[in-house]
């Protein structure tokens, strides 16, 4: 006897617009670090039909980005953000992350103002929220949340009166082990490195001196005359702190911070283990913002502007991140001629430069946030990074995904 298709199953094949169910966001973890990728699905939707999913977040200004997406569901009435590439909207390429990288302010420009999470208790903690709609309607939505510091992470502030440089030390949840640890240095910005790095480092057990050079409370104002033997006492107060394995420090620059971090792994080979360098220089720079001078001392002499950076005392793993679109200076070049330097003098550990096209200078820190082109430098006023949005997320996510794979090599 042949089975009669029901004429509401009929109803639906011909207009391919019918699920069996009601529309959901779902993610696979609802509370995440915010370096962690998490994965998004909007199920129960009719097939083969347009949907658009956004993403919304509240800044520490209380304004509110948001980022959205248009794609067409599947023969299921899903769209999986990890696979599926949106026919319009903030960005433009599969990425189960696009939604929040892409955001932008109420008045639709990233690059006129920074992006900033909002803290609780002094900590930063971001709350999305991720939904589905159709014709400007929400048909389903759920809720986000990225935080910085995981839980036992503690941060502490250094002083030049009381520990002879000026910072802020993070430290992971004591386990009793002892782990690699980094020295951050920020760039031409002066002060102490944003906390974002260093906080996502320790949550992932890594402990962080994040420190101040120059334009900050302690240390010179300018960028003139600043002795390596201070990063080298730096490392050494870093190598004694508990969970600490001396053996396993790590220095990490970004922009002008490159400088010094590849010329004390050369210069205190017995104190690195390994460098990290974001859109690095590959030459010594002189003294700023006021030219003339030397950046840079070691044994009281000045190391003269223009002179290559030595490598051939340099003693381990080196990783160097820059963009083809770099505004500030040619770092795609430097981290090249850096690796050419280190083949030349026979390196035999690990040196790889990841060059991506299309990326500028802000290629340094974490991934998944709305970055824009335009860095309001606190001494040089508004300054054009370069590259485009996308390319900069690539870079942010490859030299992430690759400082932290360099970190847990160095692990006993």
């Amino acid at each position: 006897m042949k089975r009669s298709i029901p004429l509401l199953a009929v109803a639906c094949f011909l207009l391919t617009g019918c699920s069996s169910g009601k529309p959901v966001v779902s993610v696979d973890q609802a509370v995440t670090l915010a370096d962690q990728q998490v994965h998004l699905k909007v199920t129960g939707l009719p097939s083969h039909k347009p949907v658009t999913i956004g993403a919304e977040a509240v800044d520490q200004h209380g304004q509110k980005w948001h980022g959205e997406a248009t794609f067409t569901t599947d023969d299921h009435g899903t769209v999986d953000l990890d696979s599926a590439k949106p026919s319009a909207g903030s960005y433009q390429d599969a990425d189960g992350m696009g939604l929040f990288w892409s955001m932008n302010p109420p008045d639709g420009d990233p690059d006129a103002q920074s992006y900033i999470p909002p803290t609780e208790n002094g900590r930063f903690v971001e709350h999305l929220e991720v939904f589905a709609s159709r014709d400007g309607k929400r048909l389903a939505s759920t809720a986000l949340t990225r935080r910085w510091l995981a839980s036992g992470v503690t941060t502490r502030p250094l002083t030049m009166t009381k520990d002879k440089f000026t910072g802020v030390y993070v430290a992971p949840k004591t386990d009793g082990a002892k782990h690699p640890a980094v020295l951050l240095l920020g760039g031409s910005e002066g002060g102490v490195p944003p906390r974002s790095s260093p906080e996502l480092l320790a949550s992932h057990g890594y402990p962080v001196l994040a420190l101040a050079y120059f334009h900050a409370p302690g240390v010179p104002v300018d960028l003139r005359d600043i002795p390596l033997e201070y990063f080298a006492s730096a490392i050494r107060w870093l190598a004694r702190q508990p969970g600490v394995d001396p053996a396993h420090v790590v220095v990490m620059g970004a922009s002008f911070g490159s400088e010094p971090a590849l010329l004390v792994a050369d210069h205190f080979p017995e104190l690195v283990a390994g460098t990290v360098l974001f859109a690095p220089g590959s030459y010594v720079t002189g003294s700023f913002p006021h030219p003339g001078g030397a950046a840079w001392t070691y044994q009281g002499k000045p190391l003269e502007a223009g002179d290559p950076i030595p490598v051939d005392g340099v003693d381990g793993p080196v990783l160097a991140v820059a963009g083809s679109g770099d505004a500030q200076w040619g770092s795609k070049q430097s981290a090249e001629l850096i690796m050419q330097r280190l083949d030349e003098a026979h390196a035999t550990f690990s040196h790889e430069a990841v060059i991506v096209t299309g990326a500028g200078h802000g290629v340094g820190g974490t991934p998944y946030l709305p970055h824009g082109t335009i860095f309001a430098h606190p001494i040089a006023g508004r300054q054009a990074l370069g590259g485009t949005r996308p390319a900069n997320e690539s870079a942010l996510q490859q030299g992430w995904a690759k400082t932290l794979a360099l970190l847990a090599s160095l692990r006993h």
